[in-house]
């Protein structure tokens, strides 16, 4: 499911390092959690949507690329931005 601008606009301005940063991967992430979460959400009601299910395993995939990216560019933001979003037990 898609994200409201105004939510965005709150992701962007929580995890960016200044304004207007979208770009980050940080950002990116942030923004991708909050997209699988809401699709999980769908997915827990309408568990025969199999169009919904490749776009959240899609969007997994991708958010899984970006922190692989940023734990090899510096452990530590990856283990603040998992913290952060809660992302891994």
């Amino acid at each position: 499911m898609t994200i409201s601008k105004e939510r965005k606009a709150e992701v962007i301005k929580e995890h960016g390092s200044q304004e207007g940063d979208s770009g980050s991967p940080e950002v990116q992430i942030a923004i991708l959690t909050e997209r699988i979460n809401g699709l999980t959400e769908h997915m827990r009601t309408h568990h025969k949507d199999y169009a919904s299910r490749r776009g959240l395993l899609g969007l997994v995939s991708k958010r899984r690329r970006l922190l692989d990216y940023v734990r090899g560019e510096d452990p530590q933001r990856y283990l603040d931005i998992i913290g952060k979003l809660g992302i891994r037990k």
